[in-house]
């Protein structure tokens, strides 16, 4: 149980730094004078470094026989970078610190997620009630991340983040070593992952579920600044959609059963039709916050029941293969077409069209859930 709960707090503290990274990345460039087809392209950029950054150090995992070495390692590289990042002005400065902050910083979700999964087995307890600290880390550092930069400046934003970073280290430096079970990842090993057709359309739902909801993880601060609203409001959104998922990730032993995930992926993409359908059309920032709450029928459902039924089709030493494929789906492949086509959009048509964009690829999404339930749902 001390893994467990040293692994609560190391939940916390990532998920805190993805919270100063991923929402706040873009407002940061914002106001560093950047345009959105610009912070499109840092952000899609990114997108092609995470998806060569998780497989290398998830192999190098593999071969190590190592978890928490390899966290300690991306940990101390990512404070180091993140401070630089955020206390850069430059446009070049700019692209190589946030680059090297994603071939740091992202390989460690799949790594955390895998750990979460399997502590959670050995320990008898549900994952979300591991995840739910990951989420309570992202909320409160979300809304503390909007009034330092209002109140202390962009640039607190390097203290900040190496602070946290360095907390980082501390607990996973205490935490167990976890050896890597089963397989290495290996291109034969991914094939094989890969032949199977419905392991193919489930990858090919949780991608098209995935792009409009990376399009708003991108672009939604950018938005609410436009729309008159301060770093605050920004941080207050993220912090209402991140402390959302608590009840969702801690009750997920209620709710998410096996044999319902495809009808559940399903539902979450009709909310998320919702929720950004209604983003489109909202023009008071703090009401645009507001719905952010909305989050609680979104990502946590569709992460979690994607976890569940990736875990349930693929053999158990392809696990790690599975998670790896899921994470770059997710953070990669999905975040490379969600930055440079909401760019685009954004910067061509404005943010209304670009939210009208991704509610009616939601919808799309939705239907291909429930397309998937009727062939493979209750078999």
């Amino acid at each position: 149980m001390k893994a467990a709960r040293l692994l609560k707090g190391f939940n916390f503290l990532y998920f805190a730094l993805l919270a100063m990274f991923i929402p706040f990345l873009p407002v940061y460039l914002d106001k560093q004078g950047l345009n959105p087809a610009q912070i499109g392209f840092i952000i899609g950029t990114g997108g092609f470094i995470t998806l060569v950054a998780q497989p290398l150090w998830g192999m190098i995992s593999d071969r190590t026989r190592t978890i928490r070495k390899v966290m300690l390692l991306l940990l101390f590289c990512s404070a180091v970078t993140g401070y630089f990042l955020y206390d850069s002005d430059s446009y070049f400065q700019l692209v190589l610190f946030a680059m090297l902050l994603y071939f740091f910083l992202m390989p460690i979700d799949p790594l955390t997620e895998s750990l979460n999964f399997r502590i959670a087995e050995a320990s008898g307890i549900s994952y979300g009630s591991i995840r739910t600290y990951g989420a309570l880390g992202y909320g409160v550092t979300a809304l503390l991340t909007g009034y330092v930069m209002s109140y202390f400046g962009v640039h607190s934003m390097a203290l900040l983040f190496a602070g946290i970073a360095g907390l980082g280290l501390l607990v996973s430096w205490m935490m167990p070593d976890a050896p890597v079970s089963g397989k290495p990842v290996t291109l034969s090993s991914l094939r094989q992952f890969l032949s199977n057709k419905e392991t193919l359309l489930f990858l090919g739902l949780v991608f098209v579920c995935s792009i409009p909801a990376r399009m708003n993880d991108t672009f939604l601060g950018v938005y609410i600044g436009e729309l008159g609203g301060s770093p605050e409001l920004v941080g207050q959104a993220w912090f209402l959609a991140a402390i959302s998922e608590i009840a969702v990730f801690a009750l997920s032993f209620w709710w998410l059963r096996k044999g319902k995930e495809l009808i559940l992926i399903a539902a979450a993409g009709g909310f998320y039709f919702i929720r950004f359908f209604l983003s489109a059309w909202l023009t008071d920032p703090q009401l645009l916050a507001y719905l952010q709450i909305l989050q609680l029928l979104t990502f946590p459902v569709f992460y979690s029941a994607a976890i569940q039924y990736l875990y349930g089709i693929v053999p158990v030493e392809w696990r790690a293969t599975g998670q790896t494929v899921l994470a770059l789906l997710f953070f990669g492949v999905s975040g490379i077409v969600a930055s440079y086509a909401g760019g685009a959009i954004y910067e061509a048509f404005g943010g209304q069209i670009l939210f009208l964009s991704i509610s009616a690829l939601s919808f799309l999404g939705m239907l291909f859930g429930v397309g998937l339930y009727r062939v493979y749902g209750k078999q």
